[in-house]
């Protein structure tokens, strides 16, 4: 979608073109409230930092939507389209490391009760499992905090791939 007809689009149209990128109403709502921009630049950047911080059950809403790594979503939906697109460098053809992701994505989830989440846009698979891997050190608190900065990386991402000046 063209900035100047996401700017001009009514209300609900825009929630729709947002809520993808992140399903945090809040999130969709102050963007779309804050239209219109006068850049994609400046979109991007107020998106950047909308509804900060999330609450934890926003993060946690949002988190429903994301697959694990490695594995692909196979919904008909404009978020599981984005979500098999962004997982494009993490479909290892070498069987230790899908091994080793899927080990690490139940470690994940057996400590922090959610799946493990990255902006996995432009990373690798060895990427993401060394990241997975360090990321199991953090306490609660620390990981909460890092995955609510995921969920608006790859919400802000999509965006910037919604949008075309």
């Amino acid at each position: 979608m063209k900035l100047a007809e996401f700017n001009t689009a009514d209300p609900a149209k825009a929630a729709d073109t947002l809520r993808p990128c992140i399903d945090v109403t809040r999130w969709v709502d102050a963007v779309a409230a804050a239209r219109p921009f006068p850049s994609k630049d400046a979109l991007l950047d107020f998106a950047s930092g909308a509804a900060s911080p999330f609450t934890p059950a926003e993060v946690e809403s949002a988190m429903a939507h994301h697959p694990r790594i490695g594995e692909r979503p196979t919904a008909a939906t404009a978020e599981a389209s984005m979500s098999r697109s962004e997982q494009a460098g993490v479909d290892p053809a070498d069987a230790a490391l899908a091994s080793a992701l899927a080990q690490g994505n139940r470690d994940y989830e057996e400590k922090f009760g959610r799946v493990f989440l990255i902006r996995a846009a432009g990373r690798t698979a060895p990427e993401i499992l060394a990241a997975l891997k360090e990321r199991l050190a953090n306490s609660p608190a620390e990981e909460d905090s890092i995955v609510a900065q995921q969920l608006r990386e790859i919400a802000v991402l999509r965006l910037e791939g919604l949008i075309t000046e």
